[in-house]
């Protein structure tokens, strides 16, 4: 245990963005997200789509921004733009019913607990972006591309395609489904966050044998996904293919 308290006092301590940075960049950040969200907020109140696809365009483009951030800016660029994420996220809370920003993430069917259903998600998220680069360091980048590509399209699928539900464990009254259908969108999206997740990651390259266990990956990443409590498949969604990842490949 040790060992993952001194990791972990070394990621904060490496990782806090300085102040010049927080006060220059953090508005570019916030913008961004505030950007992201009011778009999928738009997209519900103006093209009348359902909250499963539009509450998962703000994931996909989130999580997207974070492995390109990753990717050219490093971790504290993350973890700034993770906090300017979290506080849009947390505005659309406080403006609740009927506000733009809160209709895009909460789900009629979540009902009585569609804001439960924002936060909780919205944890999970932190703690699997956290977690991931904790234990897996830059191999955390194939979580945040499994979990932006793979869980991005396995709601908005189940929900124009899905004809086979089965239940998921739910902490609350809410009962939970997800669909065969919706599950197997996000095991062939899994195999293309894996890949770009590889291809992305320093100093990660792959001999022939590795490139061949990746379809196995993604389909353990799926298995993960689909017996995740509701509201909490982005913690694992992330923990799962970077560990694996580092083990495997």
């Amino acid at each position: 245990m040790d060992w993952i308290v001194d990791r972990t006092f070394d990621f904060f301590a490496q990782n806090i963005p300085a102040w010049s940075t927080i006060v220059g960049v953090g508005p570019i950040g916030f913008g961004w997200a505030l950007v992201c969200l009011a778009f999928a907020g738009v997209m519900k109140r103006r093209c009348g789509l359902r909250t499963g696809y539009t509450r998962k365009i703000f994931h996909f483009l989130i999580f997207s921004t974070v492995a390109v951030i990753q990717w050219r800016w490093g971790l504290p660029s993350v973890c700034l733009f993770g906090g300017m994420a979290t506080c849009v996220v947390f505005l659309a809370v406080f403006f609740g019913d009927g506000n733009l920003l809160y209709e895009a993430l909460a789900r009629e069917k979540d009902e009585p607990h569609r804001t439960h259903y924002i936060v909780i998600p919205y944890i999970a998220t932190l703690l699997g972006g956290l977690l991931g680069n904790i234990l897996f360091g830059p191999v955390a980048i194939i979580g945040y591309l499994t979990t932006g590509l793979g869980d991005a399209v396995g709601e908005p699928v189940g929900t124009r395609f899905g004809r086979h539900p089965y239940r998921v464990p739910s902490f609350t009254s809410v009962k939970a489904t997800r669909s065969w259908e919706g599950s197997a969108a996000v095991c062939v999206m899994c195999v293309v966050g894996i890949v770009l997740g590889v291809v992305l990651a320093p100093d990660l390259s792959l001999s022939e044998s590795s490139w061949i266990a990746i379809p196995f990956l993604a389909v353990a990443c799926t298995g993960a996904e689909a017996v995740s409590p509701h509201g909490w498949d982005n913690l694992t969604m992330q923990l799962v293919p970077s560990g694996l990842a580092l083990l495997v490949l």
